[in-house]
């Protein structure tokens, strides 16, 4: 049997996930009772109903507050008893969860009576953190569409990615926070950063005028070598773990010069080696749109 639990914050892709698991094969249940998990994988275990061999079951913040803290010792006779069982859990920032209930109209399971929908989704992270501690998965849906979300679901799937590898490189500003979901994160704050010349304050990495910039700088080049060396010599040992999704996030300052310009030069050396290769400038986005540096086309 395979169980996968999927959680995370009202708002953050739950329905979406589990739909997606749907679509690979699995038997999904929404809401299901936590203390009917067992008997489900005990009747499957003894071959009473071949539904549920490959079963996806979402909890959330519906689930008793007394059931979710028990989360953990649930997960653990679980596995004691042999069951593969993965949770992935969803989060969002909290801008971004309110406005997609703004936009929805939708209740919050937990802004009830004289509760704002503040106070609910920070009283949801605090209800649900047994949960998120034990996810082998965390996804951030912040600047994910629903396409992207999708994809990345069905990547981490084995067998989901048709066996390929789907590397996403990642730009990003530190003063902003790390990508909850990178498997690696690389410092480059080292670097010379344009942000100190008047004419490419307010370009980006992508823009000519600073790739031209970086090029008189023989450090920039070395660190885009030995991170490029590092790819190389690693991703094949994921793709040998049966490894469907791996995400690098290269970090500066504001995440609009150095990491923007790296993590464009990585994908153009590593594009032909990877069966699947995406790119994304996290500081950009601006909500759902891109924000055009000057410039830019």
């Amino acid at each position: 049997m395979k169980l996968v639990i999927v959680s995370g914050l009202s708002g953050a892709g739950k329905t979406v996930a589990l739909k997606q698991y749907e679509d690979l094969g699995y038997y999904c249940i929404d809401n299901l009772p936590l203390a009917l998990v067992g008997p489900i994988s005990r009747r499957t275990a003894r071959g009473g109903d071949e539904r549920y061999a490959r079963l996806a079951i979402g909890v959330d913040a519906r689930e008793s507050p007394r059931e979710i803290a028990r989360f953990p010792r649930y997960l653990e006779r679980l596995r004691a008893r042999g069951i593969e069982t993965r949770v992935l859990f969803l989060r969002a920032e909290e801008s971004v969860l309110l406005r997609r209930y703004s936009e929805t109209r939708r209740p919050h399971p937990l802004a009830r009576g004289d509760v704002s929908l503040h106070e609910a989704i920070r009283a949801e992270q605090q209800l649900l953190e047994p949960i998120a501690n034990c996810a082998d998965a965390t996804i951030d849906t912040t600047g994910k569409n629903l396409h992207e979300l999708r994809e990345e679901i069905q990547s981490q799937v084995p067998g989901g990615g048709s066996g390929k590898l789907i590397v996403q490189l990642e730009s990003f500003g530190f003063r902003n926070g790390i990508p909850e979901s990178a498997d690696f994160v690389f410092d480059i704050r080292c670097l010379p950063n344009p942000h100190w010349e008047p004419t490419l304050r307010k370009l980006s990495g992508r823009d000519a005028a600073v790739a031209a910039w970086f090029e008189r700088y023989p450090e920039v080049q070395r660190m885009i070598r030995d991170l490029r060396g590092f790819l190389e010599r690693w991703l094949p040992e994921f793709r040998k773990q049966d490894r469907a999704y791996l995400s690098v996030a290269v970090g500066c300052t504001g995440g609009q010069h150095r990491s923007v310009y790296v993590v464009e030069r990585l994908a153009e050396l590593l594009r032909t080696q990877c069966e699947q290769l995406s790119v994304r400038h996290r500081e950009l986005w601006n909500g759902n749109e891109r924000r055009k540096p000057d410039g830019a086309t």
